[in-house]
C-alpha cells in the first residue's frame, strides 16, 4: 500500500501520512511531481506527452504531462521526479538535469469507472531539456500507452477546447510555458496557486 505525506497549501508535509486510497476518497492534500520533457523545434517549443494507459483510474487514453507521479511519504520532490521519469519513460536524469519551474494546486472531483475520484494535491513542476529520442524510450506499459511530441501551442488550444485529446493540467502548462519564456522562477516570489484542472 502506498502512503503520502499530508501537506499544507504550500506542499510542506504536516508530519501526518495518508494511504493513497484514502487521499483520493476524501480529497486529502498531498504532493505530486510533474516533469515536462521539452525541446526547441525551429521557432517553437515542443513537449513530449505520454498517452495514459487504458487501465488508469483517471483520464485513460488521454495525453498527459511527460511524466508525473505521487511523492511517497518521506521522499523529496526532486528525487520523486527523477524516479518517475525513469520508471515511466526510462530516462535516467541526474539532479542537475531537472530544473524546478514552479508549483500549483490541483483540486477536482470527478467520477471514473463509476467511482468518485477526489484529487487535492500540490504539484511540483520540473523541466527536462536534454535531447530525447522517443523511439528509444523504455515505457512502463501499465502506465503509458505511447509518447508523442506536440507543439506547445497545439496542447494549449486542445486544453482550451477540451477536445478529449489532452488532460494536462492547464496550470502546469502555464508554468512550463512561462519557464520556457523567462527561465526558472525567482525563489522569493513563492508559489502561485491557480484554479482547477
Amino acid at each position: 500500500m502506498e502512503f503520502f505525506d499530508i501537506t499544507d497549501e504550500n506542499g510542506t508535509p504536516t508530519g501526518e501520512t495518508v494511504s493513497r486510497s484514502e487521499a483520493h476518497d476524501k480529497g486529502i492534500l498531498h504532493r505530486t511531481a510533474h516533469i515536462w520533457v521539452v525541446r526547441k523545434k525551429g521557432d517553437s517549443w515542443q513537449v513530449l506527452l505520454q498517452k495514459r494507459s487504458a487501465e488508469k483510474e483517471s483520464f485513460p487514453l488521454m495525453y498527459d504531462t511527460s511524466s508525473a507521479g505521487h511523492i511517497q511519504a518521506g521522499d523529496e520532490p526532486l528525487e520523486s521526479a527523477q524516479r518517475e521519469l525513469f520508471e515511466e519513460l526510462g530516462i535516467d536524469a541526474g539532479e542537475d538535469d531537472l530544473t524546478f519551474a514552479g508549483k500549483f494546486h490541483i483540486n477536482y472531483a470527478m467520477e471514473f469507472h463509476g467511482k468518485m475520484f477526489r484529487d487535492n494535491e500540490v504539484a511540483f513542476v520540473y523541466a527536462y531539456e536534454k535531447p530525447v529520442d522517443e523511439t528509444k524510450l523504455v515505457l512502463q506499459t501499465e502506465e503509458v500507452e505511447e509518447v508523442k511530441w506536440f507543439d506547445i501551442e497545439e496542447v494549449r488550444k486542445g486544453c482550451e477546447h477540451r477536445d478529449g485529446t489532452f488532460c494536462v493540467p492547464t496550470e502546469g502548462l502555464e508554468i512550463i510555458t512561462e519557464y520556457l519564456k523567462n527561465g526558472p522562477p525567482t525563489p522569493s516570489l513563492g508559489p502561485k496557486f491557480r484554479g482547477k484542472r
